[in-house]
Order: structure tokens, then C-alpha cells, then sequence
């Protein structure tokens, strides 16, 4: 028996009877399994970070967190996924998948139970600081789970639903906390908004103990029997098809299948052009998109009080702290489901379109988008109403459509098998650099220069997004995941390697 690559396996096309390859590479039940548990947890990150904006004036009420606590809040959970990022995100490379995976799970659910029991301040922001852990964990550990061990041709669309779920958890979240609300309208609520969330987290937890692990990390870290294994485990099927398993890794001077890998380190994400050349395309347009996407969210407030008329300006009693969250809870769900819309396309079009393109599309979408609200601020009437709500509708949209999803979707892809956690951890954390930078700074240039200005400043990082990416391009649609930095000649211009497109033959 010939053997092949953890991806050829993947890729591989079952015969029918008559010897005729079937359609496309078919999912089998442990893949099914392993990318609703990646989907689950990507809804548990909207559900709470949406769920949090609805708790927060209830939080700040009960335990009197005055305004510049406030901010410190607000920040908790940025700051936390910033270091999960970069810090757990990466360990993937040193630990495993799987282990990543479980253990930020119960990272997720030990801080939510903490969270409903917090008693002030202190442990409020050591209990969104730890959500923030968990989440940036999952960054770069959920995309690696689902792409590891997925078919190429399916790739892309698969990681980007999962991810889409973060939108519909953020709907849930806000359509939850709306109810909540409801039932029980006192200071209160808020706990009971978060418990909802606990027991499910919990389950999904357990269901993560029962995944095979990542057949390509075990295959460079040098575990070539344990790499068999986990790939028996994963394409159960019956008929069983492949009967016999042999793998062999693609050499590309960074380790051996058979004597193991070098140990995994930041320095290489720089140590070749072609490295530095993914880590530039991983990162800065993710920053950049960051620093748009956080900072619309300074102007929402402004969209919801045009929508739903201006809620009270001082709050006289909990009833109107209770009406005012009611209202943001509506104006949130409909806000949040243009970007359901977008990741919705962005899924379809993915392995279609292919990723760079989209995320150059999305950016400059995102330009017109902002540009069209900027116009709203020099006129009145009707006219003003529209154009904010054209232009943000259309920034929702775009950048669900290409840079929110385009950029965690490369993220995952560009770099070589033994550096992937490392490399998706670091360009998750130095997006998340932007959107601390935006929470601290956006206020004060709102106020200091203006909203048209700094919505200017937002088109010319879109646009500057745009430019980066065309010139790091690397596109992934289709390629082998286990081929990803291979065949890179030495001070080769890979601005002009045109990446083949798998065909979906059996290799």
C-alpha cells in the first residue's frame, strides 16, 4: 500500500460498486461531530459577549461601578482574549488540538458559574477577564479542529459556518436577555441571563473528550502510529472506505514524520520570507478590520436612539434602567442580524470566490459603506435617517461578508502544520490590540475631532486593509492543508506562486 498524506486521506473519493469515484469527499460522523462542537462554542462567544452589553447597565447598577470602572469592564473581556490568543491559542502547537480544545471549554464554563456568583467589582472583571481567556483560545484551536479535518474543497465553508455562529449566538444572546427581561424585570435579571448559558457549556465540554485528535499535529510532532489512529478513528464510514491507513508526511525542511518536529517557537513566524510574508497577511488586515468593526460600535447608540426613539437621559429608578435595556435589546437583535446576512453569503461563497478576493471586496465594501454615513452628518430630515442606516447596514454586511470572516478564515490556513496555533493565536491577538485601541481611544477622538473625521479615518483603514492584502496575498481556497508552506524555494517571490486549486481527485 502506497502511503499518502493526513489530507489525501481527507481528500480521498470512495469508489461505488462499479468502481465510479462518488461526487465529493463525504463527511463522516466523528467530522460532523467535531465541527458542531467547534460551531457550539463559537455561539457561547456571541451569546455572552452580545448577552454582556444587555447585563452591563444592570451589573453597573447593583454594584455601583462608576463610569471610569465602567471602561475597565468594557475592556475585561478584550484584554482577556488578547492573552488567551496568543498565549493558549498557541500551546495547540505544543499540547494538541483536542487538549486546547477541552481545556478552554472548561476555562469558559468555570468563569461563567463565577460570573452568575459575582459579589462586585473585583470579581466581575477577574470573571470577564477569564470568559476573555477561554474565547481567545478558541480563536485559532476551533478553525485548526474543523480544517485539519475537513475535506479541501469544503474547507473554507465549514470553518466560516462555525463561525457563523458567533452572529446567531449574538442574536440568541440579545433575543435571550430581551426575555429575561421580560419575566423578571429587576436588577437581578442579569444573572439569570448568564445561568441560561451554564449547563449547555457544560455538555458541550463533555462532548469535546470524545474527538480524535488532529492527525496532521500528530503526524509532525513525530507520532506517526498515534497519527494512524486518530485518522481510523475519523473516517469511520460504512462501507469503510479507506480499509488501510499509511501515512507519510510532505518534508519541508521544518521537521521529520519519523524523528519529530522542532519545537514550535514565535521567532519562526519570521524566520523566512515566506513566514513573514503569512504573518503580515494573518495580521494587519485583521487589525485593521478590528479597528472598523469596534469602532461602529461607538455610533450604534446613535442608530438605536434614531430607530427607537431617545431613551430617558438620567435614569430616575430601575424601571427606567429596565426600559432603557429593552430598548438597546431591540435595536442589538436587529442590528445584529445584518450580520448573520453576511456571514450567510460569506459561507456560500468562500470556497467559490475564494478568500482573497472576498476580503478585498469586503473592505472596499466597507469604505462605501462608511463613506455613505459620513455624508448623513452635514444634513438633516429624512435624508440624514437613511444614509446612517444605508450606510451601516451596508457596513454590517460587507464586513461579515469579507474582512470579519475572510480574516479569521486565512488566519488558520497560511502557515505551516507545526507553527498554525502559534501564527493564528498571534494574528488573533494583534487584531484584538485594535479593537483595545479603538474601546480607549474612539471616544476621545469622537470628541476631539469629530464623527465625520473619524469616520474618515475608518474609510482609509478599510481601504488600507484592501491594499495589504492584495500585496501578502496568499490564496488557500482548495489547497491541501498539509501542503500549506511547502515547496517554497529559498528567496522565491511567492507574490506570483499561483497556488493549484485541488481537483478532488484521490491522490
Amino acid at each position: 500500500m502506497t502511503p499518502k498524506s493526513v489530507q489525501d486521506y481527507i481528500d480521498e473519493l470512495p469508489k461505488w460498486a462499479d468502481g465510479t469515484h462518488v461526487a465529493s469527499a463525504p463527511m463522516t460522523g466523528m467530522q460532523w461531530r467535531i465541527w458542531y462542537l467547534a460551531a457550539a462554542g463559537k455561539f457561547f462567544e456571541g451569546f455572552v459577549v452580545f448577552m454582556t452589553g444587555i447585563a452591563l447597565p444592570l451589573i453597573s447598577r447593583e454594584f455601583g461601578i462608576a463610569p471610569a470602572q465602567a471602561g475597565i469592564v468594557t475592556a475585561a473581556s478584550l484584554f482577556g482574549i488578547l492573552i488567551g490568543a496568543v498565549a493558549l491559542g498557541g500551546l495547540s502547537d505544543y499540547f494538541g488540538r483536542k487538549r486546547m480544545f477541552v481545556v478552554e471549554m472548561i476555562i469558559f464554563c468555570l468563569f461563567l458559574a463565577l460570573l452568575v456568583l459575582s459579589t462586585g467589582f473585583i470579581s466581575l472583571v477577574i470573571c470577564l477577564f477569564g470568559l476573555g481567556l477561554a474565547l481567545g483560545c478558541d480563536y485559532p484551536t476551533a478553525h485548526m479542529i474543523i480544517s485539519e479535518n475537513t475535506p479541501s474543497s469544503k474547507r473554507g465553508s465549514l470553518v466560516l459556518g462555525a463561525f457563523a455562529f458567533q452572529a446567531v449566538g449574538a442574536l440568541a444572546g440579545t433575543g435571550v436577555g430581551f426575555m429575561i427581561l421580560a419575566f423578571q424585570p429587576n436588577l437581578d435579571a442579569w444573572r439569570w441571563m448568564f445561568a441560561t448559558a451554564v449547563i449547555p457549556a457544560i455538555i458541550v465540554t463533555i462532548g469535546r473528550f470524545y474527538i480524535t485528535e488532529s492527525a496532521n499535529w500528530l503526524l509532525v510532532r513525530g507520532q506517526k502510529v498515534r497519527a494512524e489512529r486518530a485518522m481510523a478513528n475519523l473516517l469511520v464510514r460504512a462501507p469503510q472506505y479507506p480499509s488501510e491507513i499509511a501515512l507519510v508526511r510532505h518534508g519541508d525542511g521544518n521537521g521529520d514524520a519519523e524523528t519529530g518536529a522542532r519545537r514550535p517557537s514565535f521567532a519562526a513566524l519570521f524566520n523566512t520570507v515566506r513566514n513573514r510574508r503569512a504573518t503580515i497577511l494573518a495580521s494587519v488586515p485583521w487589525f485593521l478590520q478590528d479597528l472598523g468593526t469596534y469602532g461602529i460600535g461607538i455610533f450604534t447608540p446613535t442608530i438605536l436612539a434614531t430607530a427607537f426613539g431617545a431613551p430617558a437621559d438620567h435614569v430616575r429608578s430601575t424601571s427606567d434602567l429596565i426600559m432603557n435595556d429593552v430598548l438597546a435589546a431591540k435595536g442589538s437583535a436587529l442590528i445584529t442580524s445584518l450580520l448573520v446576512v453576511g456571514i450567510f453569503f460569506a459561507v456560500l461563497l468562500a470556497d467559490k470566490v475564494g478568500r482573497i478576493k472576498l476580503q478585498i471586496f469586503g473592505f472596499i465594501g466597507c469604505a462605501v459603506g462608511l463613506f455613505l454615513a459620513s455624508l448623513s452628518v452635514d444634513i438633516s430630515g429624512q435624508s440624514k435617517i437613511f444614509l446612517i442606516f444605508a450606510g451601516f447596514m451596508l457596513f454590517d454586511f460587507m464586513t461579515n461578508l469579507g474582512p470579519n470572516a475572510q480574516t479569521y478564515l486565512l488566519a488558520g490556513e497560511v502557515f505551516p502544520t507545526e507553527i498554525r496555533g502559534i501564527g493564528a493565536g498571534f494574528a488573533a491577538a494583534f487584531a484584538k490590540v485594535g479593537a483595545v485601541m479603538t474601546a480607549f481611544l474612539f471616544p476621545i477622538l469622537l470628541v476631539s475631532i469629530g464623527t465625520k473625521y473619524l469616520l474618515y479615518i475608518l474609510i482609509v483603514t478599510s481601504l488600507l486593509g484592501a491594499l495589504v492584502t492584495w500585496l501578502y496575498r496568499i490564496e488557500t481556497t482548495g489547497i491541501k492543508l498539509d501542503r500549506i508552506g511547502i515547496g517554497d524555494a529559498p528567496g522565491e517571490d511567492v507574490t506570483v506562486v499561483q497556488l493549484v486549486e485541488v481537483t478532488g481527485e484521490g491522490a
